[in-house]
C-alpha cells in the first residue's frame, strides 16, 4: 500500500474513531449535522499537519507524539471555539482531548 493509500485510510480512520467522541461533547454546539462537519473542518485542518510536516524533523517517536498531538489539541480546540463561540473553552477542549486520545490509543494498537 501506497503512502496515499496509508494516509486516506489513517484520515478516514482518524474521522471515523473522532466523530462519535468529539460530536456529542459539542452538544451546546448546535445541531448534529453541523458538530459532524465542524469536526470533519477540524480533521482536514490538522490531520495532513501531523502525518506530513511533523514527521520530518528527526525527533524520536514520543518527541514526535507529544508535538503533533499537541498541535492537533490545540488547533482543534480553536476550531471549535471558532465556529461555536458559544462552547465553553473547558468544552473545546475536552472535545479535542477526548477525541485525539482515542484515535492515538486506537492508532497504536494499530501500528
Amino acid at each position: 500500500m501506497g503512502i496515499v493509500h496509508q494516509y486516506l485510510f489513517a484520515f478516514v480512520a482518524t474521522v471515523v474513531l473522532e466523530l462519535p467522541v468529539a460530536v456529542p461533547v459539542l452538544a451546546p454546539g448546535g445541531a448534529w449535522p453541523r458538530r459532524a462537519a465542524v469536526v470533519c473542518v477540524a480533521q482536514l485542518a490538522t490531520h495532513p499537519s501531523v502525518w506530513f510536516f511533523w514527521t520530518l524533523f528527526d525527533w524520536s517517536r514520543p518527541l514526535y507524539m507529544v508535538v503533533a498531538e499537541t498541535f492537533a489539541l490545540v488547533v482543534e480546540m480553536l476550531i471549535y471555539r471558532l465556529f461555536f463561540p458559544q462552547l465553553p473553552w473547558s468544552r473545546a477542549l475536552a472535545a479535542s482531548a477526548l477525541a485525539n486520545g482515542a484515535s492515538v490509543l486506537v492508532g497504536s494498537f494499530i501500528q
